[in-house]
């Protein structure tokens, strides 16, 4: 089971990495611009109303929309999407349900699918951030 501060600590861990000041959610610098890979979920809880974080859900970033089926088919329990996120290459994933290791796994490469080229070329040749 991963929790807020599971991803904080892992998102942190990657290079030129920033946590956003006004809510839960990770970029990566690339260019002069911060690129987000995860952000907590925010889900609509009432029709025609704000919606409203789901701290216990985490939207992350994926390569493209195979590999978000991919993940999807793997396990509905800690994957899942909504229609706001159709022809969106992200997945929802349920913190609860996602170990430590595979979380790290997932992080990471959604940091590289925004990350510049660069960027992934020094940090394959670093080891990979401890959780």
């Amino acid at each position: 089971m991963a929790s807020q501060s599971d991803v904080r600590r892992i998102a942190l861990s990657l290079p030129e990495t920033r946590e956003e000041e006004d809510r839960f959610a990770f970029s990566v610098l690339n260019g002069r611009k911060y690129k987000g890979f995860a952000w907590v979920w925010l889900e609509r809880v009432q029709p025609r109303k704000a919606r409203v974080p789901c701290h216990d859900v985490l939207a992350v970033r994926v390569a493209n929309l195979d590999a978000k089926e991919i993940l999807l088919i793997s396990d509905q329990r800690k994957f899942f999407t909504e229609p706001h996120y159709d022809g969106f290459p992200a997945v929802l994933v349920r913190l609860k349900e996602i170990g430590r290791t595979e979380l790290r796994e997932l992080l990471i490469e959604a940091w590289a699918a925004q990350a510049p080229k660069a960027l992934l070329v020094k940090f394959k040749g670093d080891p990979l951030p401890a959780i």
